[in-house]
């Protein structure tokens, strides 16, 4: 329900922006008796994500649009592949044309690298995470793209898990304190939330270790040497993730020093869109 709104909010802002007050050119060009059609056209291969949305925004705008859907999100594609076709208004589907191509390509670009950093993960029990890494308003959608691709979803926002980051142990003055002060908190307003802690180091990871009461600690720019010797000192006692300058190419390695969760900010934040067009048919 939550991704609902949010992205009814986010069309409602995205129509608002781009047709403002009547898209001119296709009004003045287009009879509005017209029909026609259109088809979603691949251009590169990857990943697809955002037919539903696609689906979703037809439906906001015209509900007379119909949509014949070829292939489905999470499918792998490739040049000159359809995805879909839609027909009705042709003033419609030029209204709603660079949307659709906006979140698709967009999404799909986001599922198509979380797939290429899931494969490099097979064979380990290593996870790939996103983060909070995202483009303001289109979070829900990216966050969505990931789960298409095979990464698993961090925390949505600020409001459903306790993430005790550097800051916030600094300004807390501590480890102990920032750990006690969540589990008090939590306590204080009956909430069950999970709790995870950053650490920078293995002095804080051994005081983490001690207080105890956490569900995660989080390895800030730990060396794939220091993350063996962290899962080793762990031992399964608390889940690990490894954050931090993580790449593409170093990825494996991490995950084969036995880690839970590897989190990726490139998932969405300087992620290439997938090309693809959306054509008239004749």
């Amino acid at each position: 329900m939550e991704l609902e709104k949010l992205t009814d909010k986010l069309l409602e802002l995205a129509f608002a922006e781009d047709i403002g007050d009547g898209d001119h050119t296709t009004l003045c060009s287009i009879p509005e008796t017209a029909t026609g059609k259109a088809r979603l056209l691949i251009k590169e291969e990857g990943i697809l994500a955002g037919v539903e949305v696609a689906r979703t925004i037809f439906n906001r705008f015209d509900k007379e649009l119909k949509m014949d859907v070829f292939i489905n999100d999470g499918a792998q594609v490739k040049p000159g592949d359809v995805a879909f076709l839609v027909s009705g208004k042709v003033q419609s589907l030029l209204q709603t044309e660079r949307l659709v191509l906006n979140i698709m390509q967009r999404m799909s670009g986001i599922a198509t690298t979380t797939g290429k950093y899931v494969k490099l993960l097979e064979g380990t029990k290593t996870k790939v995470l996103d983060t909070r890494k995202t483009t303001p308003g289109m979070r829900m959608l990216e966050k969505q793209a990931v789960k298409i691709g095979g990464g698993e979803n961090h925390r949505i926002g600020l409001f459903d898990m306790i993430l005790l980051k550097d800051n916030h142990v600094d300004f807390a003055g501590g480890i102990e304190n920032a750990i006690r002060r969540a589990q008090q908190y939590l306590k204080d307003k009956k909430k069950q939330l999970a709790i995870e802690i950053e650490v920078r180091n293995f002095d804080e990871l051994r005081q983490a270790l001690a207080v105890g009461g956490v569900d995660r600690i989080m390895l800030d720019n730990f060396t794939p040497e220091q993350t063996a010797e962290a899962v080793r000192l762990v031992n399964g006692r608390v889940e690990l993730e490894s954050s931090g300058g993580i790449t593409y190419e170093t990825i494996r390695q991490y995950a084969e020093c036995g880690v839970d969760y590897i989190s990726v900010g490139a998932l969405t934040h300087s992620v290439k869109s997938l090309d693809m067009s959306l054509k008239a048919v004749e």
